[in-house]
């Protein structure tokens, strides 16, 4: 891991600290337990046939081993064939899950809406999340070797798969892709390594993440410039759940200790840990209540501690570039070389159809970082290939969760994807 382990305890400490922060929210206001996470039944139960939508549950498995969930809804309300109609897939980001495409009403959830609008919809669900731990042979549970990722695998193997897939299940149609945050990311890493270039039509990016230096998020900074990753590591948590494995570390760390450094951190300018989803993506023009109950009941998902390092690695750097081992020989033996392979976002095809949109309030995907990433990497893209939509008032979530994203989102978006189809 980059850095190593040689991370005091004090800084372990304050690490534990934010993070307790993050999960004292989020668990504070989460649903009961009967209906935290839908538990007891797959997405197409809990969330799409309660809505009068067919649903297929699907898994496909990857070349490293890991078994993954995915949904298909292959008609709108009114019901129909899958026959002939464009699959569009769609990726959710960091600590979420599929349920990511449907927390509001059908009429409001890109999910239903693409289907309704008579597309083949597949949501993808990422290594880690509830409905995708199964692997070949390993235990997310027990074998610490399940987690030994970061989206590095999530870019060269999940999507690879799941793309692979739909291609095959919907009669070799080319697929439009839309991603959310990380589902963008791991997007850019892909296209810029050509591929599956011959089986997409296009991508939608909302909330796009490729430089990260300029993220103004507190909480995300914080936890970058502390080296919370690390900290983790250090202490032997493979699985980063701010909800579940992690009260377990907690005891570590005496709850006197915790106590006033938690007080501590949410005095902070700029992080208010009663209102943590501001906090951390910015300040969200346009989410209700309902929406945000099942944010709650279904989200944050696990992840790699290894994933959450990545991540940081690149807030701190401002490089777009492969996980970092943090020492030349350990580099050489996964890459061949002392420092880790940068990602060519410019080498993504000019003329690739892609569409991004990104908010003036996100403090993820922050706006500077965006206008680097058009006007330094994809400068060159064909004018008619490359469509951008800023939004002054929408943050991380509005994206995906807003009321009013159909009119302002996905209207253009569904748009843009009707001009790559003809």
């Amino acid at each position: 891991m980059s850095g190593g382990r040689r991370v005091s305890c004090s800084r372990a400490a304050v690490s534990l600290a934010i993070l307790l922060c993050f999960v004292a929210a989020a668990v504070a206001a989460r649903p009961a337990p009967a209906t935290a996470r839908a538990a007891a039944n797959g997405t197409c139960q809990s969330r799409v046939e309660p809505f009068g939508y067919k649903c297929e549950e699907h898994t496909v498995t990857t070349s490293d081993g890991y078994i993954l969930s995915l949904q298909r809804i292959p008609s709108g309300h009114a019901g129909g064939s899958s026959s002939g109609k464009i699959p569009v897939l769609l990726q959710h980001g960091l600590m979420m899950d599929g349920v990511t495409w449907l927390m509001n009403s059908p009429a409001e959830s890109l999910g239903y809406i693409l289907a309704d609008n008579g597309y083949d919809v597949w949501i993808a669900n990422s290594r880690g999340t509830v409905y995708s731990r199964g692997h070949t042979s390993l235990s997310a549970a027990t074998d610490p070797a399940y987690w030994d990722w970061s989206w590095d695998e999530l870019a060269s193997n999940d999507l690879a798969a799941v793309v692979q897939y739909v291609y095959a299940q919907s009669g070799q149609q080319k697929m439009h892709y839309v991603g959310h945050s990380l589902g963008t990311l791991i997007a850019f890493a892909a296209l810029s390594q050509q591929q599956q270039l011959g089986m997409l039509r296009s991508a939608g990016l909302l909330s796009p993440i490729a430089y990260l230096d300029d993220v103004s998020s507190p909480l995300a900074r914080a936890a970058a410039d502390i080296f919370l990753g690390e900290a983790l590591y250090w202490l032997g948590v493979n699985e980063f759940d701010p909800t579940g494995t992690l009260f377990t570390y907690a005891n570590l760390v005496s709850r006197e200790a915790v106590h006033t450094l938690v007080t501590d951190i949410c005095e902070q300018p700029g992080i208010d840990c009663y209102n943590l989803m501001s906090s951390f993506t910015g300040d969200n023009c346009c989410l209700d209540n309902s929406s945000v109950n099942v944010f709650l009941a279904h989200e944050p998902q696990a992840s790699a501690t290894k994933n959450m390092v990545h991540l940081a690695q690149m807030i701190r750097r401002g490089t777009i570039a492969k996980y970092d081992y943090g020492n030349a020989a350990d580099n050489t033996n996964h890459y061949g070389q002392a420092t880790p392979p940068a990602y060519d976002v410019s080498a993504i095809p000019d003329d690739f159809p892609l569409f991004l949109s990104y908010g003036g309030q996100d403090s993820l995907s922050d706006a500077d970082d965006v206008r680097r990433l058009i006007q330094t990497t994809l400068n060159s893209h064909d004018a008619d290939k490359l469509t951008v939509q800023y939004l002054d008032d929408y943050a991380h979530a509005d994206f995906v969760m807003a009321g009013n994203a159909k009119e302002r989102v996905y209207g253009p978006l569904m748009a843009f994807f009707k001009l790559q189809e003809k």
